[in-house]
Order: structure tokens, then C-alpha cells, then sequence
């Protein structure tokens, strides 16, 4: 019994909200016509694709629309670029293959002259003495 009662009311409220959206529907369009030129056709369309074509105005494919910048390419020439860069590789101005230079190279951590049963000695008197709390040992 629940269901039917439920199933009506969804079928209520479905065919009200199709009806509001209908009505919206079919009222925008006249009201948006009134403002707005005629529809192109298809043969108008054409025409002006054929004629913006012969301009070289379109965008070729892929391309983004109309907002978008062109890309300003180098002031120099590809002969120009490669001396550049032998001659950047004759004063040692180049980094090595893989080489970006943006990363610090830190030095090699320092050697222990400690053997491994001092540093486990010195690390229990630590503990003991509160220097260091269980778990907390420093791996740098």
C-alpha cells in the first residue's frame, strides 16, 4: 500500500516539473527571437567558412578559439642558437646531461671515528641520562 501511495506521488511531482519545463521552453524562444537576427543557414555558413578559408583566418584545429595568443618564437636563428651553444660548451658554461643546477648539492655527511659498539654505548648513556627519549633516534 506504501508503495503505490509513494509511486503516485513521483509521478505527481515528475509530470509537474515536465510541465513547468515545458512551458519555459517553449516561452524563452519567442522572446529570445525578438532579439536576435534570423538563424543562419547551412549555405550561409558555408560561405562564410569558404571565405574566412581564402582570408586565412581560421583556426587550424586543435587550435583553441579566437582568445588565444600566438607563440613568439625565438629572436634567433637555429644556426645562431647552436654556435651560441658551442660556445657556451668551450667556456664551461653548460651543466652536464641531466644536470639542472636549481638543486644545492649538501657535502657527504662527516665520518664517525666511533666503532659500532661506542655509538650503541653512547646512545644508551643518552637515553639514560634523557638526552634522547625512546624512538627518537636522528637519522640525518
Amino acid at each position: 500500500m506504501v508503495s503505490k501511495s509513494f509511486f503516485s506521488v513521483v509521478a505527481v511531482a515528475l509530470i509537474t516539473t515536465a510541465s513547468q519545463s515545458a512551458n519555459a521552453q517553449t516561452s524563452a524562444p519567442g522572446a529570445a527571437a525578438a532579439d536576435t537576427a534570423p538563424p543562419v543557414t547551412r549555405e550561409q555558413r558555408k560561405a562564410e567558412t569558404a571565405a574566412a578559408n581564402k582570408a586565412g583566418t581560421l583556426t587550424p584545429a586543435g587550435q583553441g578559439g579566437p582568445g588565444m595568443a600566438t607563440p613568439s618564437g625565438s629572436s634567433m636563428t637555429k644556426a645562431e642558437r647552436k654556435a651560441q651553444t658551442q660556445a657556451d660548451a668551450k667556456a664551461g658554461k653548460l651543466a652536464g646531461a641531466g644536470d639542472t643546477g636549481t638543486r644545492a648539492k649538501s657535502p657527504p655527511p662527516a665520518k664517525s671515528n666511533m666503532t659500532k659498539a661506542q655509538r650503541k654505548e653512547q646512545a644508551k648513556a643518552d637515553q639514560a641520562a634523557g638526552k634522547m627519549k625512546s624512538g627518537e633516534a636522528s637519522f640525518k
